[in-house]
């Protein structure tokens, strides 16, 4: 019996403290206070408290569970008490602050002996435009007399976490606070909105899809954050409330979307330099892509029915804080099989995902009161979500580097088979294919006074040096002869085979006939000295055949016609001379 009345006395003593909890004191010189160790709360479950039964209830306030200025996620609605002195020499003049802007109603009374002297109703789902300030927070100002005593009353009533930031700030305090704040916000909501417009640019201009997925994720994530710090409200929707009541899961959905399709998108393609060689590589497990899908399907039709009202904003904060880590985790395999292989996707996800999962828990830990609210923990998943973007905007150089690299191979590739194509496989020179498209160039960009000659050269000896010495000496008189030829000529010239025995020289730029016949000699002189192939000494003698351009034609199959019956009367003249064609 007497443990018995220990405990009760024990209980008394505890709800009598409670309920005389010490005021909040506003002394001078201060400029922001924490409301928090002066708060006491009284939940309303059934939502049907007016503010006179409050009133008589003031003994039924108890402590709240958390010195951490917030109450976990509560659907309920919660009336805070905070009693208030004022010293003798303090401002009369303060702004009382909830820095949640993510809070839907909060109806605030200020009360000083027992009269309410100032009401307001706050919070993300009242027009702007009626706010007792113009602010991207909850702010009420109030006014109390150096030395006199009140108190204030706060119904609380919001759909996700209940974070209670509550401070008294003095004018300036409060107007610095703000100006520090929007500077933030107006850099991370720059830097975000820098990235979707620069993701959105790529799309538009080389068509690449991963950076279409990835412009909804960060159009997301950089929305969802400029509705859950006020800046959404404040400055781009404001006074829509539609909007702004639904803001908060639309935004989130649509970031949960472009992570299902980005996340799936880059590890089920070869992104980067190193992945391109391992193109055949797999990184994800069978099925992996249409589950991606799949989540991002679901995803998108659970965001049209909450916009249509099929769905209130509980169920999809229940569905995002299941879902969102679920991209990640089905992911993780292949991102550490990339990583594995020093592929650098992998490892940006690994680090990104790291970073988010610390973000998390740092979010998780203040809404259950295990962490302080304070500026950190409060920007936490802000900084992390930005710092996501900017590891997955190194996916998309990635994905450019790739794009670029293939584009380099195909042009590699085009190039060889280009070449194997205009190209004699045996000395290197200009095939008959090669030589056409090379005359018809030379002919459309001759100048009105310059001339084109086209030298038709047949070997005289070389059927005598195959059949004495074998083809293998003979392909390799061939390519000497080659190199003869190409050291008697310009860069700018043109040297060819046309098969066999046969080959052509292009030049242009002549200034008449006279130096068309000098090159002609000259090309003669080519094969006066022997040619040393291994242990054996080769002679040949050349017969030339040659056209000069426009006066013997303008046609490329025709110069090379006239010049092969030149090049045979050449032949018929006794071998080792060179003509030009005549009709």
């Amino acid at each position: 019996m007497a443990c018995r009345l220990c405990l009760l006395a024990l209980a008394w003593l505890l709800l009598h403290t409670s309920a005389t909890a010490a005021p909040l004191r506003l002394d001078e010189g201060q400029r922001v206070v924490d409301a928090w160790p002066a708060v006491t709360l009284l939940a309303d479950p059934g939502r049907e408290l007016s503010l006179e039964q409050v009133l008589a209830q003031r003994e039924r306030f108890a402590p709240p569970p958390s010195p951490h200025a917030t109450l976990g996620v509560r659907d309920e609605v919660v009336w805070l008490r905070i009693p208030v002195e004022s010293s003798a020499r303090a401002t009369p003049r303060w702004v009382l602050d909830i820095d949640y802007p993510a809070l839907h109603r909060v109806d605030a009374y200020v009360l000083v002996q027992g009269r309410v002297v100032r009401q307001a109703v706050l919070g993300s789902h009242q027009p702007y435009s009626q706010r007792p300030l113009a602010s991207r927070s909850h702010a009420l100002p109030v006014e109390l007399a150096p030395g006199s005593t009140g108190e204030v009353l706060l119904r609380v009533q919001t759909g996700g976490a209940m974070i209670l930031p509550i401070t008294f700030n003095t004018p300036q305090a409060f107007h610095e606070r703000a100006l520090a704040e929007q500077t933030l916000q107006g850099a991370l909501g720059g830097l975000g909105i820098a990235l979707l417009v620069y993701s959105l640019g790529r799309f538009f201009t080389l068509r690449e899809t991963l950076s279409l997925k990835y412009a909804l994720l960060a159009a997301g994530s950089i929305f969802f954050s400029l509705f859950q710090f006020g800046i959404g409200a404040q400055y781009l929707w404001r006074d829509w409330m539609w909007l702004e009541q639904h803001a908060g899961g639309l935004f989130s959905l649509m970031a949960l979307c472009g992570s299902f399709l980005f996340i799936e998108h880059a590890l089920t393609r070869p992104i980067g330099t190193r992945a391109v060689s391992l193109v055949n590589t797999r990184y994800t497990g069978p099925g992996f892509s249409r589950l991606m899908r799949g989540g991002a399907l679901g995803v998108s039709a659970l965001a049209v029915a909450y916009a249509l009202g099929l769905f209130d904003t509980r169920v999809v904060t229940a569905v995002v804080s299941v879902l969102g880590p679920v991209p990640a985790l089905l992911g993780l395999p292949g991102a550490l099989s990339r990583a594995r292989q020093r592929d650098p996707v992998g490892t940006g996800f690994l680090v990104a995902w790291g970073i988010y999962a610390l973000a998390t828990a740092t979010l998780i830990g203040v809404i259950q009161g295990a962490l302080p609210v304070n500026f950190w923990t409060l920007h936490s998943f802000e900084f992390g979500a930005t710092v996501d973007m900017i590891f997955y905007l190194r996916v998309l150089s990635l994905s450019t580097q790739a794009m670029h690299a293939a584009a380099q191979s195909a042009s590699r590739e085009r190039d060889v088979f280009r070449f194997l194509a205009h190209s004699d496989p045996l000395t290197g020179l200009h095939n008959r294919r090669g030589l056409q498209a090379q005359i018809k160039a030379a002919l459309q960009k001759r100048e009105p006074e310059g001339r084109v000659a086209m030298y038709l050269l047949d070997l005289d000896g070389f059927k005598a040096v195959n059949d004495q010495h074998g083809h293998e000496v003979g392909d390799q008189l061939l390519r000497l002869l080659s190199r003869r030829l190409q050291a008697a000529t310009r860069v700018q010239d043109t040297v060819g085979r046309l098969g066999g025995d046969e080959f052509v020289i292009l030049t242009s730029g002549l200034s008449g006939p006279a130096q068309a016949e000098s090159l002609a000699q000259k090309l003669l002189d080519t094969v006066r000295e022997p040619f040393q192939v291994g242990e054996h000494l080769c002679e040949l003698g050349l017969s030339i055949g040659y056209t000069l351009a426009p006066a013997d034609g303008t046609d490329a199959a025709e110069l090379l016609r006239r010049a092969d019956a030149a090049m045979y009367a050449s032949k018929q003249a006794g071998k080792g001379v060179a003509r030009r064609w005549s009709s």
